[in-house]
């Protein structure tokens, strides 16, 4: 099949494939090149290397079992995915969630964002041969992973944002972590500002590179760090507040030029506010209000119903690790008090029968969730910019049609024009500014 490009071509220049398995396409992008010399006369940028299907796939799965395929979108800031999945069905169902959880899914959300930023700005100097600067970044992310997967149990795909709040409570010996992975990360912001903000090869590189005024932002439909390197400030926390962000004390990073050095500056110093953010956040949450120390009291495990029916049990029932922070006396903190759209407590699954009815019915085909009839849509503010959800329900367990805003997709549809004009050297910081995830954009 003749292309676009191939059909567009000047005799005198030369076609060339940059992509898919190019190191700096990601394995998932294409993009066929009119080569002047070194200059790109013209592009065409070819998606659908990794196509996942995840918008058809969620209509196949209950509301509570799709979860876990938000964390694959942007599977490096996943617990921001969980929230804009989780905030537009508690915006159907009408539910109210603890003041705590609130604080925890901030805290918990701009930890995967300065995640991603890492992420992002590694990719992009790696690429550009900055490797020390790589190594830092990367440094900086174990710590604040360290910290996400000390309370969610995961890394990376934590399913931690649940439909009514959170899995769990904090662990509850977060804070030595937490405190190193924000002086690590502050460090980490201030060595590379030293090494890059001045640096002639850096600015060189990014300076007046792929430019995107305002306009042209606005019209493709660009947010997040890409709009606001642009001299935009729109940003989904402050525009459209949510959770407790109206009541926590931060700025909008904003660029002059809207190229790729003022992407990589709004990065940094976003990185600077989520540090912000999550300590203010830590110092207001309000105190968990229930002990997990205390008795379960006429609770009768497994154990004590063989020996006596009629015996009340004064021993706390021990569950399994990986349920630390999710006990019964948890919930009031972590989770909405609308019990049918939240998953039963353990200790009433494993030590009575009403409680194994309930967990029963919850995941049981046809019962579970089932918001009424009607259509929703929300959005939060993700690594890349804004990140909703559109869901139209017909009162069964399943959505009737899912569609994500994907930030990604506008900004890499824009990529044949930022490039066109520069040299092919230009290509690779700027497509790592775009900060494509494979998994959001080829949903």
């Amino acid at each position: 099949m003749t292309t676009r490009l191939q059909r567009e071509a000047h005799k005198e220049s030369m076609l060339i494939n940059m992509g898919p398995s190019h190191p700096a396409m990601h394995g998932t992008i294409r993009i066929m090149l009119e080569l002047d010399g070194e200059v790109v006369r013209n592009s065409e940028v070819e998606v659908g290397y990794l196509h996942r299907g995840f918008e058809k796939t969620c209509e196949h799965k209950t509301y509570f079992n799709l979860l876990p395929y938000t964390d694959r979108l942007n599977y490096v800031s996943p617990l921001i995915n969980n929230l804009g999945y989780v905030m537009t069905m508690e915006k159907m169902l009408g539910l109210e969630i603890p003041e705590r959880a609130q604080y925890l899914r901030v805290i918990m959300c701009e930890l995967s964002r300065i995640s991603d930023h890492l992420t992002a700005l590694a990719a992009m100097t790696m690429e550009c041969g900055a490797f020390t600067v790589f190594l830092y970044y990367i440094k900086a992310r174990e710590e604040i992973w360290n910290v996400i997967e000390q309370t969610t149990g995961a890394r990376m795909t934590t399913s931690y944002i649940r439909i009514g709040g959170v899995k769990a409570d904090l662990h509850p010996e977060y804070k030595p972590k937490l405190d190193l992975a924000i002086k690590m990360t502050r460090d980490v912001l201030k060595d590379v500002s030293g090494l890059l903000d001045k640096n002639k090869i850096w600015i060189d590189r990014t300076r007046d590179v792929a430019v995107a005024d305002s306009a042209m932002a606005i019209n493709y439909g660009f947010t997040g760090p890409f709009l606001r390197a642009s001299g935009v400030s729109y940003d989904v926390r402050k525009a459209l507040p949510y959770l407790v962000y109206d009541q926590l004390d931060f700025e909008v990073p904003l660029g002059d030029k809207g190229d790729n050095f003022d992407r990589y500056l709004v990065r940094m110093r976003e990185m600077e506010q989520s540090l912000r953010i999550i300590e203010q956040a830590v110092s207001k949450m309000p105190p968990a209000t229930s002990s997990t120390d205390l008795m379960a009291e006429g609770v009768e495990p497994a154990e004590a119903i063989k020996s006596s029916r009629s015996q009340k049990v004064t021993e706390r029932i021990k569950l399994s690790p990986n349920l630390e922070g999710s006990e019964k006396d948890a919930y009031p903190d972590i989770l909405s008090a609308g019990k049918k759209y939240i998953v039963p407590p353990k200790e009433d699954t494993y030590t009575n029968i009403e409680g194994l009815i309930n967990h029963f019915k919850f995941f049981m085909r046809g019962h579970g969730i089932r918001p009424p009839k009607g259509e929703v849509y929300f959005s939060v503010e993700g690594g890349s910019g804004e990140v909703g959800f559109y869901i139209v329900s017909d009162g069964t367990d399943k959505p009737y049609r899912l569609h994500l805003r994907a930030p990604c997709l506008h900004i890499v549809s824009a990529l044949e024009e930022l490039i066109q004009g520069h040299y092919i050297a230009d290509i690779i910081p700027t497509f790592g500014s775009t900060n494509m995830i494979g998994g959001e954009l080829d949903r």
